[in-house]
């Protein structure tokens, strides 16, 4: 079947068991320039090579497929990206400390970039313009490397403590507010869902579930270690 403006950038809504991979010549160079750009600049390039398969699987697997047809897979999908790739992507290169300025604008940017595409309108556009999907995807991975960046190199571990807070409080807001709506949001998923035995509205919730705990979670863990930092670095400060 050829390919049209209509049908999303991964294909058809897959059946269960019909899930592919995606083989978009456009996508393996794309992933392939990345590899290439950032391999030589990488301090650690193993944490950036695992960091950019990680990215390379949730695009290219089955997971790409499945996320035009469930809302919760794409949810999933984007947990990997910001919660996984994004950390070890940043975690290999070379930065300077950042100060709570600094850290403030990264944790806005990602809740910027995480609401605004868990928006009815935005998300929908993804299913029907290429462009609009690469931004998505682009948008969350630069944001989320560029939070992770900043808050496990912050020169103020109070600020860390913050802007881990923070995000976890708006990543679990947006999961509640996914879980606790009454009826389904996302258009293209009105029709998709049945075959895998659920509802647009429990896919939404399901979503909304991953997002609220594994999401608030890992940042809520990272807020504790930020706090943890701030304690031990305590009595070093009263000494000096």
């Amino acid at each position: 079947m050829n390919r049209t403006d209509a049908v999303p950038f991964c294909g058809l809504p897959p059946l269960p068991g019909e899930a592919g991979w995606n083989t978009s010549p456009l996508l393996a160079g794309v992933l392939l320039a990345g590899l290439l750009i950032g391999w030589r600049p990488a301090a650690d390039r193993r944490l950036f090579l695992v960091g950019w398969a990680v990215l390379a699987a949730t695009l290219v697997s089955p997971l790409c497929s499945l996320a035009v047809a469930l809302f919760s897979v794409r949810v999933g999908q984007h947990l990997l990206i910001m919660l996984v790739a994004a950390p070890l992507i940043a975690a290999a290169f070379r930065a300077r400390p950042a100060g709570p300025g600094a850290l403030a604008l990264s944790a806005a940017l990602l809740a910027v970039a995480l609401w605004f595409w868990h928006l009815p309108a935005p998300y929908a556009l993804t299913f029907t313009s290429d462009i609009a999907w690469w931004a998505m995807h682009a948008s969350l991975l630069g944001a989320a490397a560029l939070f992770w960046a900043g808050v496990t190199r912050a020169a103020r571990a109070d600020a860390a403590l913050l802007s881990g807070l923070a995000t976890a409080a708006q990543m679990g807001a947006l999961g509640a507010f996914l879980t606790f709506a009454p009826r389904p949001l996302f258009a293209p998923h009105a029709f998709t869902t049945l075959p895998f035995g659920l509802t647009p509205l429990e896919d939404q919730q399901l979503g909304g579930l991953l997002m609220w705990v594994p999401g608030g979670i890992a940042f809520a863990a990272l807020a504790l270690l930020a706090l943890s930092r701030a304690l031990r670095a305590a009595p070093e400060q009263m000494e000096a």
